[in-house]
């Protein structure tokens, strides 16, 4: 059962910024060469960036995402913890019978025995499907996400009109930035605000 567990909040939160650093460190380091090449950046460039990591705990979206797939996961760890319990119950009392010559032939006991193995196998088998089926499930969510935060970069800068929005998760991006440059608050805002009609549509 343990192999569900890694499928948690925390972990499906660290793919979605790494997935945001790699698109945005390699789009700031072809603009980093270019202004390079140029031997300094042009007057008048308009930069901000967004806190990946404090978006994630503040959109709501996001949240209900996360709150899906954990009911989603403790259903997928009921069901696998139900079924080793039937299966060890059934392998004690196969273990009881055989201790007690109950079985009316060796063959019965050994035809026993093989429906337990394939027992256990179909278990691992539907285990590893619903882990798999979570993964695909939780990469899809965060496509979902990044896609639902570039579309409303897109339309939000229309208006504010930024030559670069970086992302910034701790130091990875970011080794300083004035705090005046923090578009964070404005963009989970206007997320939310967005995903908040969407919902009462349902």
């Amino acid at each position: 059962m343990k192999r569900i567990n890694y499928l948690a909040k925390g972990i499906l939160a660290a793919a979605v910024i790494v997935m945001f650093t790699q698109c945005n460190g390699k789009k700031a380091e072809s603009e980093e060469s270019s202004a390079a090449n140029m031997g300094a950046a042009p007057s008048g460039l308009k930069i901000a960036y967004v806190e990946i990591d404090t978006l994630l705990t503040k959109y709501t979206f996001w949240n209900d995402l996360n709150e899906m797939m954990m009911k989603k996961e403790e259903n997928i760890r009921a069901t696998l913890n139900q079924k080793a319990r039937e299966l060890d119950a059934e392998g004690k009392e196969f273990q009881r019978k055989v201790q007690n010559n109950a079985f009316v032939s060796r063959e019965r006991a050994e035809q026993e025995n093989a429906r337990l193995i394939k027992k256990q196998q179909e278990l691992q088998e539907l285990q590893t499907r619903l882990t798999n089926e979570m993964q695909a499930e939780n990469q899809k969510n965060s496509i979902q996400l990044r896609d639902s935060i570039n579309s409303f970069l897109k339309i939000y800068n229309k208006k504010h009109k930024y030559s670069m929005i970086f992302s910034n998760t701790g130091f990875d991006n970011l080794l300083y930035a004035d705090k005046a440059y923090n578009i964070t608050n404005d963009i989970i805002k206007g997320l939310n605000d967005r995903y908040a009609p969407s919902q009462k549509k349902k």
